[in-house]
């Protein structure tokens, strides 16, 4: 019956979270659209060279993306018909965020947020101007935070050439990140960076990088990832990890990769080694967690799981996984208690409804197994028959 009703775990991490006072896109936009800049790139003649977007920070300077000003001798920055000579304060191009200088320009500088917030499902709004058309807006969705905390941004909302340098804000208006690049023949697979990076960029940090960018290797390992290529993404992160022995992120795609190929022993070894560079990389508990459940390592996964509440008390699934674990091992009641932490955060966590009340169902609770099953039927009526009727035989 156990084995029947429990559903697997995945190894996707997962949460949503709706702000308390969103606003209207229409008003976000009105917050934010004097914060938004068109950066040119010009030669030493005054040609242009590229073009992208900025957004005017709290400090008076601009950030862009470094790749938006890499090939310009000459800046300017602006929109509309005001620009105004703009010169390079800081860069770190391993991090693809620089800072433009300016003097004399009116603009409004951005409200910061914190990426370290965000939830997956959170409502996100980007601003810049595809294709030189300026102050355009585009609307999605946090749909993974990749990486440690702060995370590199995955959204749904749209970013094209020219959006490159324009921010990313909350659905408070809040500037979260600086949009950066998107994935071609991917669906909705848009990125931002975390705004926290600004803060560690100081003038005289103009770091040239031998080879690939963190950029550079996270887009394609999400690719990879993205098109279930494991043996790609196996070959992509061992030249990440040996390029980069210290990121976390690496390894943990290796340890993706590994899994992906069902070599689980090298998946938990990778996972580790991310662990010991960044022990609270929630997402890398996860991941192990759930590698941990398909070898029946239960005491193990249990582990995992609890390190990942530790980390992220408010993410559902990580409730979840854990209840899915202690019903395994017959741990019923904890089961219950981690459940109901899921359904308290997630109220529409249909799958969490239906295990609280088989949890309920192996400890005699019929009751209280019931009542979560009226719940789960405003969720999934089907399931919710299904399963009252294995409770209430006619």
């Amino acid at each position: 019956m156990k084995a029947h009703l429990v559903r697997d775990i995945g190894l996707l991490l997962l949460s949503s979270a709706i702000p308390a006072f969103a606003l209207t896109p229409s008003e976000v936009f009105e917050k934010v659209k004097d914060s938004v800049l068109v950066v040119k790139a010009l030669d030493a003649h005054g040609s242009p060279k590229s073009q992208g977007s900025g957004v005017m920070l709290p400090n008076g300077k601009v950030a862009t993306n470094c790749h938006v000003v890499r090939n310009g001798e000459r800046f300017q920055v602006g929109r509309g018909k005001e620009f105004v000579s703009a010169t390079l304060h800081a860069a770190d191009s391993d991090k693809d965020l620089c800072l433009l200088e300016v003097n004399g320009l009116s603009a409004r500088p951005a409200i910061l947020g914190q990426a370290v917030t965000l939830k997956i499902g959170q409502a996100v709004y980007a601003v810049g101007s595809p294709k030189g058309l300026e102050l355009s807006l585009s609307d999605g969705i946090v749909s993974q935070l990749r990486g440690t905390a702060p995370p590199i941004i995955q959204t749904t909302t749209a970013i094209s050439p020219g959006s490159s340098g324009g921010g990313l804000f909350d659905a408070e208006g809040r500037l979260v990140g600086i949009t950066t690049f998107y994935l071609e023949g991917g669906q909705s697979l848009n990125f931002a960076l975390p705004v926290e990076w600004l803060a560690n960029i100081q003038p005289g940090k103009k770091k040239t990088v031998k080879g690939k960018s963190q950029t550079d290797w996270l887009a394609r390992g999400t690719a990879l990832w993205e098109r279930d290529d494991w043996q790609g993404l196996l070959d992509w992160s061992q030249q990440w990890t040996r390029a980069d022995p210290g990121n976390a992120v690496a390894w943990a795609f290796l340890g993706s990769a590994h899994n992906g190929l069902k070599r689980y022993t090298d998946a938990i070894e990778a996972y580790r080694q991310s662990l010991r560079i960044e022990p609270d990389f929630a997402t890398a508990w996860y991941n192990l967690g759930g590698i941990y459940v398909k070898l029946n390592r239960y005491t193990d996964a249990i582990e995992a799981y609890r390190e990942v509440v530790r980390i992220k008390p408010d993410d559902p699934e990580a409730w979840y996984g854990l209840g899915a674990v202690y019903v395994k091992r017959n741990r019923y009641t904890d089961a219950i208690d981690a459940f109901h932490e899921a359904v308290r955060i997630k109220p529409d966590h249909a799958e969490a409804w239906n295990n609280l009340a088989v949890a309920y169902t192996l400890t005699g609770n019929r009751a209280a197994a019931l009542e979560a099953v009226q719940e789960l039927r405003r969720y999934d009526p089907g399931r919710a028959d299904m399963l009252f009727n294995k409770i209430v035989p006619k």
